[in-house]
């Protein structure tokens, strides 16, 4: 069984994990936190952020983050522990 048959996302609206408008606007921002509470919650969350951080730009919410959110998290594994630590 692949890891997308049980992420908790087949049981929702896929919409859901596309929300539309600016990520500062109301209604996307509700939808994004209601879409980051059924990621919080899904068993496959973890291996679901992998393969969106592995795959590049993809649009959406995948394993709880915005596409903003992995483009920063692929910068800083960019960077290196060493990199990282200096600039903090």
């Amino acid at each position: 069984m692949d890891w997308r048959d049980r992420g908790l996302c087949l049981r929702e609206d896929p919409d859901l994990f596309f929300p539309v408008g600016s990520a500062d606007s109301g209604l996307s921002a509700v939808q994004t936190d209601e879409a980051k509470a059924v990621c919080r919650q899904c068993p496959v969350a973890e291996r679901c952020l992998a393969w969106a951080v592995e795959a590049g730009p993809v649009e959406g919410i995948w394993g709880g983050t915005t596409e903003g959110e992995r483009r920063a998290l692929r910068r800083r594994t960019a960077l290196g522990p060493a990199r990282t630590m200096t600039a903090a």
